[in-house]
Order: structure tokens, then C-alpha cells, then sequence
């Protein structure tokens, strides 16, 4: 388990990641809220890229929560078929907005703790949605963040949920900055494998970097 970092290094490993992604944002694409939604339960376990490929067909076809509450499952599958675990998510997303439509009048709700009420819907899906669209101060830990703040002694946690708590109590604001800085930063060069530690920005503060052979 890497060494934790120190009260000081995690300012500093904050202060860099705000000033090297400044800007930063989901690269999913969407138009609207219930795009976002739809897109980000698409990802999970599948890269930005595919659901990106997969989404237009979608939302061509099912535009609204409406009519995505009366998609047909089977035709559903074959639209996101190349997505992975596309049979529950296919499912997911059918109870997922007939829930919108019958508990929400067809708009999708705009607060964490209905958003989790959805089916496929979970805390890490939610707080991605409320970072991205209203910039919430909030943090999610998907598996490039999950990987990132452990190897740089940010987390010691062994679920996705108790590493959430403690970046959040460990960065305390700019929470939604600091997520996407680190899906980026673990999608494009903190990799799983092969991480690009030469001239790494965080290479003096990385607990984890002699097991690269840097």
C-alpha cells in the first residue's frame, strides 16, 4: 500500500491538477439533461469514446424519457449491443424513464438523492451527472480516479465509495474540478498500464512510481 500523502502534498497535488486542467469536462457528448444521464449509465465499464459512437443513433431514435419508457427492449439491445453489459443497461434504461415519466411528469429530477432512486442509477453515476451539469461540489470515483489517488497516496480505501469520502474530506472544495482532472489524468497518462511517468507532472509526489521502473 503506498505511503499516504501528507497534509501539504495533497494541496500541492491539488494545486497542480486545477492548474493542468483548468477547463476541464466530461467528454461524453450531450444536448440536455437527459442525454447526460443516459450517456453516463452508458459508461460504466465502457469508454467515453463508444458510448459516444453509440449515442446519436439513440437519442435519434428515443429522444425524450417518453419515448425511451416505450422503447421496444430487444430493438434497444441491438442500438447499444457493442456497449458493455448492454443487456441490463438496456433493461436499466427502460425502468430508468419509465420512473421519469411516472414519478418526475417526464423530466429528469435535478437532485442527487432522486437521481439514485432511477434504476442503474447509482451514487458514482448521480454525482457525475450533478458535477457535469450544475458543477456540484461533489466528488465520483470511477476506476481512472480510483487508481490515480491511490497511487499518488491520496486514498488507502478498498471500494469506490469510502475512496469518494476521502478525497472528499481530504480536498474539501472544487470537488467537481478536481474529478474530471483526475479522469483525464488517469485516462491519458496515468494509465493502467504503461503510465507516462517521464516529465509527469506529479512524478515527485507519486508514492507509487518505483514500481514502474521509472
Amino acid at each position: 500500500m503506498p505511503k499516504q500523502a501528507t497534509r501539504k502534498e495533497i494541496e500541492e497535488i491539488k494545486h497542480r491538477f486545477l492548474a493542468h486542467y483548468p477547463d476541464s469536462v466530461t467528454e461524453l457528448h450531450y444536448r440536455n439533461l437527459y442525454e447526460l444521464l443516459v450517456a453516463v449509465m452508458l459508461s460504466a465499464q465502457c469508454t467515453d469514446k463508444r458510448v459516444n459512437i453509440i449515442t446519436p443513433a439513440l437519442f435519434e431514435k428515443y429522444p425524450t424519457p417518453a419515448a425511451l419508457a416505450n422503447a421496444d427492449l430487444e430493438e434497444l439491445k441491438t442500438l447499444i449491443k457493442s456497449c458493455s453489459f448492454f443487456n441490463n443497461k438496456a433493461k436499466n434504461l427502460i425502468k430508468m424513464a419509465q420512473s421519469v415519466v411516472e414519478n418526475y411528469g417526464g423530466e429528469i429530477p435535478l437532485e442527487q438523492k432522486e437521481l439514485v432512486k432511477l434504476a442503474g442509477v447509482g451514487q458514482k453515476t448521480a454525482n457525475v451527472v450533478m458535477i457535469e451539469y450544475t458543477g456540484a461540489n461533489l466528488m465520483a470515483v470511477d476506476t481512472h480516479v480510483y487508481r490515480v489517488a491511490h497511487r499518488l497516496g491520496l486514498c488507502n480505501a478498498p471500494t469506490a465509495l469510502k475512496c469518494e469520502a476521502q478525497l472528499t474530506k481530504k480536498f474539501k472544495t472544487d470537488l467537481h474540478r478536481l474529478h474530471q482532472a483526475m479522469v483525464l489524468f488517469g485516462r491519458y497518462r496515468c494509465k493502467a498500464l504503461k503510465p507516462e511517468c517521464d516529465d509527469c507532472f506529479m512524478a515527485d509526489l507519486c508514492k507509487s512510481k518505483k514500481q514502474f521502473k521509472v
